[in-house]
């Protein structure tokens, strides 16, 4: 049984469909959806042309919390080197772009937003290093990699409450290599 146009509401806008994008992110990063769930979800919303076909979607999802909003960055270089390190401030959702060249993100001083952070890797040839803090838990379930293995030993966390640093994306032609940091 179809549903007929004028019951599935007006069409969906642009600022309708981040919302409803940031809602499924928002959901995962709190673990209410599991990975695939977030992945068929979201195509869902992104062919969804009805306010009705995102409201069936967003439907059994945890309200939406009112407070700060959601923090957003990418950094990306065509060539040559991407640095951070020190005490600089890592958002919510990172994304990482380089064609080829060096990536060397140090997090083990840097500052937190939130207690959960998405990190996204776009890198097509070069190699990467991520150093994190001695404490944090690493998910690297959803890095592709095309040439080469990811290097990453898991350590137990030292204190409980650490952040919880989820790396996702694809390496084309080079190695991922993830770290703790030893103090």
């Amino acid at each position: 049984m179809t549903i007929p146009q004028d019951d599935a509401g007006p069409l969906v806008d642009e600022e309708a469909r981040e919302s409803a994008v940031r809602r499924l992110r928002e959901a995962y990063a709190e673990e209410a959806i599991t990975h695939a769930e977030m992945d068929e979800r979201l195509g869902q919303v992104l062919s969804a042309t009805r306010h009705g076909e995102l409201a069936s979607v967003l439907e059994a999802l945890p309200p939406e919390k009112p407070g700060k909003p959601e923090t957003t960055a990418t950094i990306a270089a065509a060539g040559g080197r991407i640095r951070r390190r020190g005490a600089w401030r890592v958002p919510r959702f990172l994304t990482v772009e380089s064609a080829f060249g060096r990536v060397r993100l140090d997090l083990s001083r840097a500052l937190f937003e939130d207690p959960a952070v998405d990190i996204e890797l776009r890198i097509g040839t070069g190699r990467a290093t991520i150093i994190v803090p001695r404490d944090a838990t690493v998910d690297l379930d959803a890095v592709q990699t095309g040439w080469k293995d990811l290097r990453y030993r898991p350590r137990q966390p030292s204190r409980p409450g650490g952040p919880v640093i989820r790396i996702s994306g694809a390496m084309g032609y080079g190695r991922l290599r993830v770290r703790h940091a030893w103090r």
